[in-house]
């Protein structure tokens, strides 16, 4: 019986290999390798899919938030709430910045951010709140906008998990002052190597954006600030362009694979997903909880199934961050790391794998 991948990458570039190949070879051709048409064109197209009047294409995930960062003109001395259950990125662009981390800890039931702690965590120092929507999950967007509307606080979402997710249903990439995506292989949106954006529906903070990747200029040799060279490559522009058309049928097969986990593991003796009733997710993950993962884990990986952990350890937990936060400060994120596993789903996995993936956990359960 054939081992089942917990994504593959390979089965995605061969359902679009004809239109990726024959996308990849024109911009090849163009002669145009920083910049040019096949940029601009995505970003105009990606900006249309959300809604939204701006999308500013980079490097990567993580400069997409550093980048905002700076473009709000955060600096040492400022503060800036995150989820303290969150990939490392989130809080690498804080650090990036010079600015204090303040952590915030997750929603027990979904593992985003809890919007009712974010207010005690505010001091005249909070210039952003960063919520992450986790797993392609949007976090509560509408009450965090309201909280930061009222006390003069931007909101920078980090959508790397998200692509084409909806709250309250309008797609997520225009609510927040900023919003910053990763198009990083394995995302529902992901390009053949790195690559990100940016999506605002604030034009003067757009334009920032655009000198800040391009070493701080508008026009060339003339420099406005210290800027970044972080820009969108056209052969990765190229590739998003080609999926992004597909992205709606692919996050469409993802909810049903994550339905079929839900409706048939509901009486196994797992945490499932909780998703609220105004979230429409993308499943980017799908994230169980057990207190025995290691023991789950193990079982699977014997019946040739590949599963994740996102994440085994919180930011405060790893070395990068243990001069600045005791390892029992967010006992929450702690708690869902060692819980958490991410069963295989992506948009060219079959049924009939899911039912293998959910007969071993059920034979599990038993034992």
């Amino acid at each position: 019986m054939n081992a089942i991948p917990f994504l593959d990458l390979g089965a995605a570039y061969r359902e679009l290999q004809p239109e990726l190949e024959a996308a990849v070879l024109r911009a090849l051709r163009s002669g145009w390798y920083v910049g040019g048409s096949e940029v601009e064109d995505f970003e105009r197209a990606y900006a249309g899919y959300c809604d939204t009047a701006y999308c500013i294409g980079v490097a990567n995930g993580l400069d997409a938030l550093s980048l905002s960062l700076r473009v709000l003109e955060v600096v040492p001395g400022d503060e800036v709430i995150v989820p303290s259950n969150t990939f490392i990125a989130t809080w690498l662009a804080v650090s990036q910045c010079g600015a204090t981390i303040v952590p915030v800890e997750p929603d027990p039931e979904t593992g985003n951010i809890d919007v009712g702690r974010i207010e005690a965590a505010i001091t005249p120092r909070t210039r952003v709140i960063v919520p992450v929507h986790l797993y392609g999950q949007p976090a509560d967007l509408e009450p965090i906008l309201a909280l930061a509307s009222r006390r003069s606080i931007y909101v920078l979402e980090d959508a790397a998990q998200a692509q084409g997710a909806r709250y309250k249903g309008r797609r997520l990439g225009g609510h927040g002052d900023l919003v910053a995506w990763s198009f990083y292989p394995g995302k529902n949106l992901g390009a053949l190597g790195d690559a990100g954006a940016v999506t605002t529906q604030n034009a003067a903070l757009a334009e920032k954006l655009r000198m800040f990747r391009n070493y701080g200029s508008k026009e060339k040799y003339i420099h406005e600030s210290a800027g970044f060279n972080s820009r969108l490559d056209p052969i990765q522009a190229a590739a998003l362009g080609v999926k992004l058309k597909h992205l709606d049928e692919w996050n469409q097969r993802r909810k049903a694979l994550a339905t079929r986990y839900l409706s048939r593991l509901a009486d196994c003796c797992i945490d499932l997903p909780k998703v609220p009733d105004w979230a429409d997710p993308v499943w980017h993950l799908f994230v169980i909880r057990t207190n025995r993962r290691d023991d789950l884990m193990k079982a699977l990986a014997h019946a040739g199934v590949t599963t994740q952990i996102h994440y085994p350890r919180p930011p405060h937990l790893q070395q990068a961050y243990s001069y600045a936060f005791p390892a029992a400060a967010y006992p929450i994120a702690s708690t869902l790391a060692s819980q958490v596993l991410s069963l295989p789903i992506g948009p060219q996995m079959s049924l009939e794998e899911v039912d293998r993936v959910i007969d071993c956990i059920a034979d599990w359960g038993r034992r």
